[in-house]
């Protein structure tokens, strides 16, 4: 089954977030410290990505053409307004950090090297084995985030999913046409600019920096074509 370890990703953030809303009574100053050490360790795995990048030009480009397409359509306000409308629906009776839960945690778990080796595995060749270790890590996250940012991150399943199961279908036809040597670039590439965002997601967290992650979002989908376009014409 091509989507076995996108689902079993998927249930593992459902319950990791479930248990995290069981053990919310925790000391306001012990959440802190737990979120201060989430963001070091987030800060930590996104350096860790970022610094395999090896064509740094096609990645700032990327970045500054999706930041200026994010930010001229207002992509994260809009988020946050997507975040706030479910956030009435759900919970009428007092504010959460649904958006910021959501956000934070859709990145964290979407964007890796994990996410997309683990759902090409799942693709190419039927190896859920990835996949299922990103879906235990992602649950402990999704435990330890929801103390500190909210049920929103249980909405996080969503984008998860059709991310990872988008990839693991495409990836059933891709070793037809697209050269190994070329997609093991594109990963390699891909996950420093998805480092860099995990890294701006650290920042945030430890409140030394206030950078807009939503707006960088089409900085990813703006480098598959710029990178397929250097690898072919090079």
């Amino acid at each position: 089954m091509v989507l076995l370890g996108t689902l079993i990703n998927g249930l593992c953030i459902i319950i990791g977030t479930v248990l995290g809303l069981i053990f919310t009574n925790i000391p306001e100053r012990m959440k802190t410290t737990a979120l201060q050490g989430i963001g070091l360790v987030v800060s930590l795995i996104g350096i860790q990505m970022a610094i395999q990048a090896e064509n740094i030009v096609l990645i700032l480009l990327s970045l500054l053409i999706g930041a200026l397409i994010g930010a001229g359509i207002y992509l994260e306000d809009k988020l946050n307004i997507i975040g706030e409308r479910i956030e009435r629906k759900v919970n009428k009776k007092g504010k959460s950090n649904l958006t910021e839960g959501f956000i934070t945690a859709s990145l964290i778990f979407v964007v890796g090297a994990m996410a997309i080796v683990g759902a090409l595995d799942g693709g190419l060749r039927g190896d859920h084995e990835v996949l299922i270790t990103k879906a235990f890590l992602d649950g402990f996250m999704a435990m330890v985030l929801t103390t500190t940012l909210g049920y929103g991150v249980i909405f996080s399943v969503i984008p998860v999913v059709l991310y990872q199961g988008s990839i693991a279908l495409l990836a059933v036809q891709i070793n037809k046409w697209l050269p190994q040597q070329v997609l093991d670039g594109f990963i390699n590439e891909v996950t420093a600019i998805g480092g860099l965002l995990i890294l701006a997601i650290g920042l945030n967290i430890l409140n030394i920096t206030k950078i807009k992650i939503g707006d960088f979002l089409p900085a990813i989908f703006i480098f598959i074509p710029f990178y397929f376009s250097y690898s072919f014409l090079m």
